[in-house]
């Protein structure tokens, strides 16, 4: 057994003693400080050490990555005990778990295979399971209902978190993903409705097999893929299965449409980077206003706020419409000859920023059409000036991109803040075009 598994399972013991917190009450937080204050303080030598000690903490002689894990639990047990509005103790225990046997199972996946997919779907399945367990036994500890369905499907979003944070962090940050992914899992708490055996198996097959495709097709990287099902999985736990088929929609089309006769546009040069596949800030930077909007749907759904979710529900679509519209715009025009500036009309060279052809453009109309019309079939607001709205939306934020391409693009702002923009610019256009409707 490897130095690395030995640490890894070392420190899944450690986190079990999340398991304790229903029984310790208040005191939840006294183990993981006992643990945090032994490893700052006290061992520095021996077995122990040798068992917890990462390269750096030998050159301090001191156990960091342990008394930092430990403190971040520390931090999250107070917070379900403590304060008048509390996290939820399964919040709790699943963030601990999910980060202590996450990191355990992709360490034994790492040990016996050497493919980063495989590793990651180790760390992602062993997190999943043990934050169900341990949802489950804290439900049956205090006698509060155990819903199995809904605590898999959070334990698989805090497991989606805490992967998707890890490409992107080192080890040592392991405290602040798992600080992260309690906030994340306490707010699913508040947020998400009912969640039923169907939707939760429904959803777990639909985000593993999509984004299994996405990452052998190449359209994503890992971080990419993640940051997309992670997407996917928050879109039906707080709208519905129509939400997410509506981003299903742009992430399988856009990729495509990526890859559509790559070699020719890399020969032209208005080829994405990285062979077409798409990574965590495009993904973000495409749809982050999505995200913000399914958010804001849920939470005036909870409040009662029947024109609030309205308008939440046209901006998600508008958003996406014009993600999907300038994607197509951008990888279908790409291929055509004579690109004009979109701010004065004068040929540019193809791959130039702001740059359109007419058919893109036409290509970019008929993606924000195909996105109107599955959100006026999938979405709750489904009327003729609504899906119109989410047309404009998309062409609009078309537009916006192109436009910020012709002027501050690359001197004053990266592709992905771009595309963020454009989205933000499709999410508002929708909204106004159906205020006067």
């Amino acid at each position: 057994m490897t130095s690395t598994l030995r640490r890894a399972g070392g420190f899944a013991v450690v986190g079990t003693l999340a398991l304790a917190a229903p029984s310790l009450g208040s005191a939840a937080f006294a183990p993981f400080a006992a643990v945090a204050l032994l490893a700052a303080f006290v061992i520095d030598d021996g077995p122990l050490f040798e068992l917890f000690a990462r390269p750096g903490d030998r050159e301090d002689g001191r156990l960091n990555g342990l008394a930092g894990f430990a403190l971040a639990a520390t931090g999250l047990a107070l917070l379900a005990t403590v304060p008048r509005v509390k996290m939820p103790l399964t919040a709790f225990v699943a963030a601990v778990l999910v980060l202590a046997y996450g990191n355990l199972g992709g360490r034994l996946a790492d040990a016996r295979l050497d493919d980063e997919f495989l590793q990651t779907a180790g760390f992602v399945g062993a997190g999943l399971v043990a934050a169900t367990v341990g949802q489950l036994a804290v439900a049956n500890v205090t006698g509060a209902p155990a819903p199995l369905a809904r605590f898999t499907f959070v334990a698989a979003l805090g497991a989606l978190v805490a992967a998707l944070l890890r490409t992107a962090f080192y080890e040592r940050d392991d405290p602040l993903v798992m600080i992260t992914v309690g906030f994340v899992l306490w707010g699913v708490e508040v947020l998400a409705g009912p969640v039923s055996p169907t939707q939760t198996g429904i959803s777990i097959a639909l985000t593993v097999a999509l984004g299994y495709a996405a990452y052998a097709l190449g359209t994503a990287s890992l971080a990419g893929m993640l940051t997309g099902v992670l997407l996917l999985l928050v879109a039906i736990g707080l709208g519905g299965f129509g939400w997410a088929i509506v981003l299903v929609s742009f992430f399988s089309i856009g990729g495509l449409a990526t890859k559509f006769r790559y070699d020719h546009k890399a020969e032209r040069g208005v080829a994405e980077k990285n062979e077409g596949a798409r990574g965590t800030g495009n993904v973000l930077g495409n749809s982050a206003v999505s995200l913000v909007a399914v958010v804001g749907y849920a939470a005036t759904q909870t409040m009662g706020h029947n024109l609030g979710s309205n308008l939440f529900i046209l901006a998600f679509g508008g958003s996406v419409a014009a993600a999907m519209s300038d994607t197509l715009s951008s990888e279908i025009g790409g291929l055509f000859d004579n690109p004009r500036l979109i701010t004065t009309f004068k040929p540019v060279p193809p791959g130039t920023d702001g740059g359109v052809t007419w058919q893109g453009e036409v290509a970019g109309i008929v993606g924000s059409a195909l996105v109107a019309a599955l959100a006026y079939v999938l979405l709750p607001l489904s009327t003729e000036p609504a899906a119109l709205a989410v047309l404009v939306g998309g062409v609009a934020g078309m537009t916006v991109d192109s436009l910020l391409g012709a002027t501050v693009e690359g001197s004053g702002l990266g592709n992905q803040a771009v595309n963020f923009l454009a989205t933000l610019a499709g999410a508002l256009a929708a909204v106004v075009a159906w205020l006067p409707l």
